[in-house]
């Protein structure tokens, strides 16, 4: 997608990355940024089915340990589930541009999910003590639809977000998503929202930089 307003690139790969490669990939990028020799950058892409653990994973959350790869990452957070049909966006950010304020940036993600999924009809919300996004499902139940997951060097943001779209929600089987078993998870697709990959993409761009532009200041609740 090229270079936006802003001086943020925009990448798409149209194939799933393996995991270790985006983080390579992404640990350059963010060395790169810091010394100023590229422009921050928003990849949108999908990994193929893996679970990854955060900083704070517990060894019992991993319910299925040969179901699928375990990948151990930097970034904050439990066990995850990525894979094919959930819209990753790893975010890359000099935070000396946005706020010093990891809280800040954190916020920002929340809020980008949610605009985003009010464009298709989805009420998408925030819990106290729970990061991600969550959506009220069938008699009340709540289930997180977005994971948040980031990593910062230097006041350099990478990892980002996760939106299912229409991923196989039975992957998630192999763990207990983010260390709570007591809520479920969901998707566009079994909410009824029929999105393709490429118009959440188009969403994700247009509601941006309402929420990471450089002259919004960041209003935590």
């Amino acid at each position: 997608m090229g270079t936006q307003p802003g001086g943020i690139e925009w990448r798409i790969s149209e194939i799933p990355v393996e995991y270790e490669a985006a983080v390579d990939e992404m640990e350059s990028r963010v060395a790169a940024i810091r010394a100023g020799t590229a422009p921050e950058l928003v990849w949108l892409l999908e990994h193929p089915p893996l679970y990854t653990a955060g900083t704070s994973a517990r060894e019992e959350d991993l319910l299925e340990p040969q179901y699928l790869p375990v990948h151990r990452t930097g970034r904050g957070g439990r066990y995850t589930y990525h894979g094919p049909g959930q819209r990753i966006a790893y975010v890359l950010l000099d935070l000396s541009h946005h706020d010093r304020d990891v809280r800040c940036h954190v916020h920002r993600l929340e809020e980008w999910m949610i605009r985003t999924l009010a464009h298709f009809g989805v009420k998408g919300e925030c819990r106290d003590g729970r990061v991600g996004i969550w959506v009220v499902g069938a008699g009340g139940r709540e289930e997180k639809i977005a994971a948040i997951g980031v990593r910062v060097r230097r006041w350099v943001t990478y990892h980002g977000v996760a939106l299912n779209v229409d991923p196989e929600l039975d992957h998630y089987r192999g763990i207990i998503p983010c260390g709570i078993a007591e809520h479920g998870v969901t998707s566009l697709a079994r909410l009824g929202v029929g999105a393709t990959i490429e118009e959440v993409d188009r969403t994700l761009q247009a509601t941006f930089g309402g929420i990471f532009g450089a002259a919004r200041r960041c209003e935590i609740p």
